[in-house]
């Protein structure tokens, strides 16, 4: 019985498996239609691009469109171009920040005077020019965590806008631009990780010492056009950027290079449309990866050896609009440049002096330089003797900077008063003859030749007492090209020591400087005595004084003369009117008719009125009493005023140039693009 139910079990087991499987692959095949079809319809709705818009691909084009507000998105854009519409702050739609896509945002040249908000969290990149955004607030930065990138030039922006730590919650932030704003100041609260940094165009005149602290990341910094003196600079302010590779201080107020400048990894350093006139020796040094150094629009004459020693790797040199003195002080640079040949490009090393050079780039000075070697070979051995100074280093020393108070002063080598010490007119030293003439009883002409060029002479006197007793020593600096110099002033009957010595400016050289054995052999002095006052220059002083004294006798007895004659006058008006004689004080007359005036309102409040007028007729004077009892035109009740605001002619402000043209639409600061300021220049990390 067994052996029959078997095959009829198994065949019922094989229909029901069989049905079970038709049933799940039923059920596969409706999934699969049903996900079809969410996808299709799905991509359906990502491909929907706004009608007033442009789509490729996830790029959204809707600039230029004459936009108030930002149309409906599709959920797929990442990247979206709004800019040179009128979108405002109420035309950004709160469901913007659902889209999550959203990588980069162009808003710039739009009408936006708040920093947007309900920006997706998802934005790397935010574009903000040209609007009139006045604030930074910390709430609308921390909606975007993973902003990389925040570009707000020309805006208003201001430093006390700026709310504190309004970067806290931007830890990925490496570029910011705030060009052309209001700054005053160096922002504070900036990520530690900000690599760029862009402050260029604003009114910023005073950097302290932790203003860029935390920056150790910041590889460009910008600061074109500000306010920057060296004075309101700290020392250290610079130095914190360790990483810095490229800095930029054009049109700025400095007078020479920020002291303690990072140079591990400094690239590009410009310093353009300054006033610098002098280079300290060792404000380049360390910068061995300099590329690019720009120092044209300046007051350079020249620059001190040893500039550029640790320059090796400098492929740029930009030196034009300076007035280059080309003599033998600038030969190491013409060696140096030789020896760079072509690895280096130099622009503008045009002489402006001496004259028989004038116009003609150092690189041509050949045979000038060789005369130089002659004279620089003739002067070391001269020095290698006991004196000489080497003139190929010298340079103009810094007049009125910074660095002035910290030099050294150079020894004046007086001769020892307790010797027997007799000068003639005249000095002769290695490097330097001196003459001295007496021309008056208080001034001395003081002619000199020297062997060798200098950059500046320093000429002493001092004015010997009786006995041993010294008098006080006056000094003053001379210019190199000078030969000649007329003291003044000078004390009659007097004998004076006369000294001048030739001032090397390099520490590598010795003499002036430290005051050494050098420096007394380059000293050359002479002696001159001044004469006494002749009678004939004393006749022409009373002459003179006399001169002086006889107008200012006669103003004042002139001025004496009319002060008493109307003081006279004035007596005879007043007893005239006392007395009656003359128009009493209640009433006038007009027309030969008489009316009397009920009362006075000065007398009525205490005060005695005298409407007496002195009054010129013809050639002389006439003291003439006028009526009185003028009736007077009535006083107004009411006065108003109105106070106008005065601008400049041309429309100009104190921040702007004059062929800068604010825009009329919201008050901001666009045009400075216009301005000369190439794009080209501008640096991204």
């Amino acid at each position: 019985m067994f052996t029959i139910m078997a095959p009829v079990g198994v065949a019922k087991l094989r229909a029901r498996l069989f049905l079970l499987f038709l049933c799940l692959t039923l059920r596969a095949g409706m999934l699969q239609f049903a996900a079809a079809t969410i996808q299709g319809y799905i991509g359906d709705r990502d491909m929907i691009c706004p009608s007033v818009c442009r789509c490729d691909e996830d790029f959204i084009y809707c600039n230029d469109r004459g936009l108030s507000s930002i149309p409906s998105l599709p959920p797929t854009a990442s990247v979206l171009y709004l800019q040179n519409n009128q979108i405002n702050n109420p035309g950004l739609p709160t469901s913007l920040e659902h889209h999550l896509a959203v990588r980069v945002v162009y808003l710039y040249d739009n009408e936006l005077d708040e920093f947007p908000l309900h920006l997706p969290p998802s934005v790397r990149e935010l574009h903000l020019q040209d609007n009139n955004i006045r604030t930074i607030p910390r709430s609308a930065l921390a909606r975007m965590p993973l902003l990389e990138k925040l570009h707000l030039d020309d805006n208003s922006i201001s430093t006390v806008s700026i709310e504190d730590q309004a970067f806290a919650d931007n830890p990925r932030l490496r570029l910011l631009f705030l060009s052309r704003n209001h700054l005053s100041s160096i922002p504070s609260g900036l990520p530690a990780s900000l690599e760029e940094l862009r402050l260029d165009d604003n009114r910023i005149s005073t950097i302290p010492t932790h203003a860029f602290r935390g920056l150790a990341s910041l590889r460009c910094l910008v600061l074109d056009g500000n306010l920057l003196a060296n004075q309101r600079i700290a020392d250290d302010t610079f130095s914190r950027l360790s990483n810095l590779t490229e800095l930029s201080l054009v049109r700025n107020s400095l007078q020479t290079p920020p002291v303690n400048l990072p140079s591990a990894h400094l690239q590009r350093l410009s310093l353009q449309d300054n006033a610098l006139t002098h280079m300290p020796r060792g404000s380049l040094d360390g910068m061995r990866r300099l590329q690019r150094l720009d120092l044209s629009g300046n007051n350079l004459t020249t620059l001190p050896r040893g500039l550029f020693k640790d320059l090796d790797s400098l492929g740029q040199l930009l030196v034009r609009g300076n007035p280059w003195h080309c003599g033998c002080n600038l030969r190491w640079l013409y060696d140096w440049l030789q020896a760079r040949g072509n690895s280096i490009t130099v622009r503008g090393l045009t002489c402006h002096g001496p004259d028989r050079v004038r116009d003609m780039p150092l690189t041509d000075l050949t045979s000038e330089m060789e005369e130089c070697e002659v004279v620089r070979t003739a002067g070391t051995r001269d020095k290698a003797g006991g004196g000489g100074v080497d003139s190929s280093t010298t340079q103009t020393p810094p007049q009125g900077s910074l660095f002035t108070l910290r030099s050294k002063r150079p020894g004046l080598g007086l001769p020892d008063s307790g010797l027997d010490y007799t000068l003639s007119s005249s000095g002769v030293g290695k490097s330097l003859a001196l003459n001295v003439k007496p021309l008056s009883h208080n001034s001395v002409r003081v002619t000199w030749s020297v062997a060798q060029p200098s950059s500046s002479f320093r000429l002493s006197w001092l004015r010997l007492g009786t006995g041993n007793a010294m008098g006080s020593i006056t000094e003053t600096l001379v210019r190199g090209d000078r030969r000649e110099y007329l003291l003044t002033s000078l004390q009659p009957r007097s004998s004076y020591i006369i000294c001048m010595m030739p001032l090397p400016t390099s520490s590598e050289s010795k003499g002036p400087i430290s005051g050494d054995a050098d420096s007394d052999e380059a000293l050359v002095c002479a002696k001159a005595e001044t004469t006494d006052i002749s009678p004939l220059e004393e006749e022409e002083k009373e002459d003179s004084k006399q001169m002086t004294v006889l107008p200012l006798a006669g103003i004042i007895g002139g001025a004496s003369a009319i002060v008493s004659l109307a003081l006279i006058f004035g007596i005879f008006c007043w007893y005239g009117h006392r007395t009656g004689h003359l128009c009493p004080r209640d009433h006038y007359t007009r027309s030969s008719s008489r009316k009397s005036k009920t009362y006075d309102d000065y007398i009525e409040s205490g005060t005695k009125k005298d409407n007496t007028i002195l009054e010129i007729r013809g050639p002389g004077f006439q003291m003439t009493p006028m009526a009185a009892c003028q009736p007077m035109q009535p006083k107004p009740l009411r006065e108003d005023y109105i106070i106008h605001t005065i601008f400049p002619s041309n429309g100009t402000g104190l921040y702007k140039g004059a062929d800068h043209v604010s825009n009329a639409g919201h008050g901001t600061n666009r045009g400075y693009r216009e301005g000369g300021i190439p794009d080209i220049d501008y640096c991204y990390t």
